[in-house]
């Protein structure tokens, strides 16, 4: 069982702080020095404003996307948490990063498509959150485009399910955690026929994944399932990555605002409650598999995001609790040059990218949701 973490004192980030301008332009004001009474009662909320400022030194803006190793779907994310940056904060500064990518982005992936399901699905994610912060009707139909080719993928290989990738070879977690995640929020933007349908893709994506056996007898999500007998898949044993224990928190909360069914908002606590407990050391969320490539560094994030989901929806003190420590632990140990953030929140400080900074300032906004 995890043991309760207490954080050492916190050094803030000392770059100017964002106010009107995407990256901290002249109208930015500079930061206090480490140690004065300015920078040690920052807010996590302008905590995150430093970090953003940092994170966009990699922003491409011919690609809209974000500089290597961060790829593809690490960028969805990003964009998702300049959105839900804008949403806590009022700020309106990255709307037009927000823009940039919806037309610079396509020229890679038209319409946001290639061949992996789960890599739609953060894109879909992601214009709903800048749908939701801006009110642009386009990013809700481009989410509405994106979600129709997803449910394509469905088929009756293991009882049900969309496929992972158009090579059909998996059937796994992080593709249907966020197929159910989409279709509930788009329930919940949308109304009359549309929503109704929906409702009911929502439904029927959790009837299904509930009763897929991915949910191991510790309510951990394994990375997916064997379907060597298509008819009688199991699961496969796998990672219990933190990304997977994430999005079916939001998905779950979401689909209780459309269908108000509470006993949805029970499961997803009995699966953070697991993660928390089985993926944290001395209170902080560690990855159970390897980091080193670009890819698990961004799960930690996205878990956090998800999991103020919840909290908004019972408000948990432990899950405050949990949050505030985590961000803590990123200020005070995992600190590198400039505000730029790491892998590991517990410490040391490795390195520096899009993707490492992305999931750090996720905790960051989640903790600034519970101040």
């Amino acid at each position: 069982m995890a043991r309760t973490y207490r954080a050492p004192m916190i050094v803030p980030c000392v770059l100017a702080l964002l106010t009107a301008t995407g990256r901290g332009g002249s109208n930015a004001q500079p930061a206090s020095a480490p140690g004065s009474s300015a920078t040690s009662t920052q807010s996590y909320a302008q905590q995150a404003a430093s970090g953003i400022q940092t994170l966009q030194q990699w922003y491409v803006s011919s690609s809209g996307q974000y500089a290597s190793p961060s790829g593809w779907w690490h960028t969805a994310n990003t964009i998702t948490m300049l959105a839900n940056y804008e949403q806590l904060t009022g700020s309106t500064a990255y709307n037009s990063v927000l823009a940039n990518t919806f037309v610079a982005a396509q020229t890679t992936h038209a319409g946001f498509i290639n061949m992996y399901y789960d890599d739609e699905g953060w894109w879909a994610l992601a214009w709903i959150d800048a749908y939701d912060v801006t009110g642009n009707s386009n990013y809700l139909s481009m989410a509405e485009s994106i979600f129709a080719i997803i449910s394509g993928a469905w088929d009756s290989t293991c009882g049900g399910g969309v496929w992972w990738s158009t090579d059909k070879t998996y059937k796994n977690a992080i593709p249907n955690e966020l197929f159910l995640t989409i279709a509930a929020k788009l329930a919940n933007r949308t109304t009359g026929t549309a929503a109704a349908q929906y409702l009911a893709w929502a439904q029927k994506e959790w009837t299904w994944f509930k009763a897929s056996g991915m949910i191991n007898a510790r309510n951990l999500i394994n990375d997916g399932l064997n379907s060597t007998n298509p008819s009688a898949c199991a699961n496969n044993g796998g990672i219990t990555w933190t990304y997977n224990q994430g999005v079916i928190l939001g998905g779950l909360v979401e689909l209780n605002k459309a269908g108000q069914d509470p006993s949805l908002v029970t499961q997803a606590e009995a699966i953070a409650n697991a993660a928390i407990t089985n993926l944290s050391q001395n209170g902080i969320l560690t990855e159970p598999g390897s980091i080193s490539g670009s890819d698990a560094a961004q799960f930690k994030g996205i878990f956090m995001r998800n999991l103020m989901a919840l909290y908004v929806a019972d408000h948990n003190p432990a899950y405050q609790a949990f949050a505030q420590a985590n961000a803590k632990a990123i200020m005070a140990s995992d600190q590198g040059p400039n505000c730029e953030f790491g892998a590991y929140w517990q410490g040391p400080f490795d390195s520096a990218d899009a993707t490492r900074q992305t999931s750090a300032l996720d905790a960051l906004i989640a903790a600034a949701a519970t101040q």
